[in-house]
């Protein structure tokens, strides 16, 4: 009996952890987008907020700007914004939509489509991610000097320094989860920091957390990984050499990810399915 009952355990836990996720076929993709990078997907809008960057990455060319589309991959507002620098990550906080380009945070009424304020971060080199928290105070990642900065009441400081090669940002329950390289940590309140999970084959880039607590990381080089609340990961998309696999969105509801292919000039759509 005793052996008969460590077999039955040990099938239920190999049931248990060979359960896993992957992409869809693509839903949808919407093409001839210049460069997208990020993209965000908000409910109350129905809409997703897409930056393009058409052109080079760290150039003030003013060519940059931010498309609209809808769920299904249409255009709901070309040229919503224009005339910004290689724009790259995304945040909503109530009706202010916060970009990250290149060396300031602009910032844009939702309503209007027009832009609200322009703040310059001092020392900033090529800023990447942008996340909001609960009060409306905004982090914004430098990758070029490894550093976070903080933006509240209109000033900028330094937040966080000697993160190595940060990107990815997103504000959860009082604690900022971020890509630092190849790991993805956490930082609490009083700013210490804790490994939730290391290994991916390259640098990341955008980072979404699911409805049971697991992450979908992006890598600008092509891959995306599932990582587990524990810290496992498992590579969900390898299309490295096809195309990018930029900074992507999530809707939580339908359970959709929405990736940017930045010199693919798309955003593809994909469901995440259970095996």
């Amino acid at each position: 009996m005793k052996y008969k009952f460590l077999t039955l355990s040990a099938f239920i836990a190999l049931s248990f952890t060979t359960k896993a996720q992957k992409l869809s076929k693509p839903l949808w993709e919407s093409q001839n987008l210049a460069v997208p990078e990020s993209v965000l997907y908000s409910a109350t809008e129905k809409s997703l907020y897409v930056s393009l960057i058409d052109g080079a990455g760290n150039v003030k060319d003013g060519k940059g700007g931010i498309v609209v589309l809808n769920t299904d991959g249409s255009v709901k507002k070309a040229n919503w914004v224009e005339g910004l620098n290689a724009p790259k990550g995304l945040a909503l906080y109530k009706k202010t939509l916060f970009v990250a380009d290149i060396d300031a945070v602009v910032s844009i009424d939702i309503a209007t489509g027009k832009i609200i304020n322009k703040l310059e971060i001092e020392n900033a080199v090529f800023l990447n991610d942008v996340t909001v928290d609960d009060k409306g105070v905004v982090y914004v990642s430098d990758t070029r000097t490894n550093k976070i900065y903080r933006i509240n009441n209109g000033k900028s400081e330094l937040y966080l320094e000697n993160v190595t090669n940060v990107n990815g940002l997103k504000w959860i329950n009082k604690n900022l989860y971020v890509l630092a390289g190849t790991e993805l940590w956490k930082i609490d309140e009083k700013k210490n920091r804790s490994v939730l999970a290391k290994g991916f084959e390259k640098p990341g880039d955008g980072v979404e957390q699911l409805k049971n607590g697991d992450f979908i990381v992006s890598c600008w080089a092509g891959l995306v990984y599932y990582v587990k609340a524990n810290g496992e990961i498992k590579k969900l998309q390898d299309v490295q050499g096809q195309m990018n696999t930029a900074d992507l969105g999530y809707n939580a509801k339908e359970n959709v990810l929405y990736i940017p292919t930045f010199n693919h000039n798309s955003v593809i759509a994909y469901k995440l399915l259970e095996n």
